[in-house]
């Protein structure tokens, strides 16, 4: 098992995996992507959306995909972990680990400060996952979110 960067021959595999993930998070409804979507998205001439896939012979097992943030407190761009997903037959063998030190280490080499995402409440292996990698829940904060109809009533 290996991490590297996503190609374009990834996406079919990437976006499976992100059906899958809708899936267990109880929302397969919710994505919307199609393939080119996200083709589109990670390999674009100057993108705005990266992955990494973690790959055994030639089948991926898990994804990352992220973008670049930025903190005006600390001065410094980050990384936002938008999904990280393990097939589930190959979870506890350090893919998922793998997968965050890859992160990790951009952000490191970089001078990135920070490495964040989003956990649902109720999703108990994950918080606990990422707390043995000595991850922190920000319990200060509440998400918020304006899309869909109030959206598009709210930019008129």
């Amino acid at each position: 098992m290996h991490i590297r960067p996503a190609e374009p021959l990834d996406v079919p595999a990437i976006h499976q995996l992100i059906i899958d993930l809708a899936i267990y998070e109880k929302s397969p409804e919710s994505v919307l992507s199609t393939h080119a979507d996200l083709e589109a998205a990670l390999f674009a001439e100057a993108p705005y959306l990266f992955g990494d896939v973690a790959v055994d012979g030639t089948e991926v097992i898990g994804f990352a995909v992220w973008y670049i943030n930025y903190s005006t407190w600390r001065g410094r761009h980050g990384i936002y972990l938008e999904d990280l997903y393990v097939k589930p037959d190959r979870r506890g063998q350090g893919v998922g680990k793998a997968l965050l030190k890859t992160l990790a280490a951009r952000c490191v080499a970089r001078g990135y400060t920070r490495l964040e995402w989003w956990v649902l409440d109720w999703n108990a292996p994950a918080i606990e996952f990422y707390k043995s990698v000595g991850a922190r829940p920000m319990s200060d904060w509440t998400v918020f979110r304006l899309d869909g109809e109030e959206l598009e009533s709210f930019s008129q």
